[in-house]
């Protein structure tokens, strides 16, 4: 078999199939066969030569949509005239109202029942979410007086699989009013440790993005 010698080209094909079918089908809807009918004549071969499972295909389409957001996310975190509970307030709030969070609740990937999928988020959320963008941040408030901790890490940690696990819907595939209850304790906790972190804006967003999933799933 000659070598691909354009193997980038190859992913981009692969991720922009699989991009448009999730979209048009949903993630759960959509096989691997499916994404093969669609790249014209590319092997099954070839697919798995650079992507083990639908699950790490999935993975390379999110990160290839959200990668200009983290910059303005990495933005928010360097930036030098903010503090640092004005920054996390900041990042929180771009997070939510980024577009693309609407194409991925599109998709409405069932992490529930995918221990792989899940897997891979709790993973990213402790190793790369929480210290790359929400510890330095927290540190920073720690020595400017704006968030009181003397757990930085365990605060970053606590945070994000809050609101990357128990508050997804794509987790516990919550409806949109238990995903407000759950937005209302989380309030609660952040405002007990003197963060006032959410507004109704951000609030409202969330119940949008349940009910997204909802009508998606």
């Amino acid at each position: 078999m000659a070598r691909n010698k354009h193997p980038e080209e190859t992913v981009q094909r692969i991720l922009d199939v699989a991009f448009r079918l999730f979209m048009e089908k949903g993630y759960e809807r959509t096989s691997i066969q499916d994404i093969i009918s669609q790249l014209g004549g590319l092997s099954k071969g070839a697919i798995y030569h650079h992507f083990r499972s639908k699950e790490e295909i999935l993975e390379a389409v999110t990160n290839r949509m959200t990668e200009e957001s983290n910059l303005l996310l990495a933005q928010i975190r360097d930036r030098n005239d903010l503090s640092g509970a004005e920054k996390l307030r900041m990042i929180f709030k771009m997070s939510i109202q980024r577009p693309v969070q609407e194409d991925i609740f599109t998709f409405a990937p069932d992490f529930h029942n995918n221990p792989k999928l899940l897997s891979s988020m709790l993973q990213d959320t402790i190793e790369n979410v929480a210290p790359d963008y929400i510890l330095p941040i927290i540190r920073q408030g720690g020595a400017d007086g704006s968030i009181r901790t003397k757990y930085p890490q365990a605060l970053a940690e606590l945070i994000m699989l809050v609101a990357n696990i128990w508050l997804n819907p794509m987790v516990f595939d919550s409806s949109v009013e238990e995903s407000y209850q759950k937005i209302m304790v989380f309030d609660e906790m952040l405002r007990g440790l003197g963060l006032d972190l959410l507004d109704q804006e951000m609030i409202d967003r969330i119940k949008e993005l349940t009910a997204l999933y909802q009508e998606h799933k």
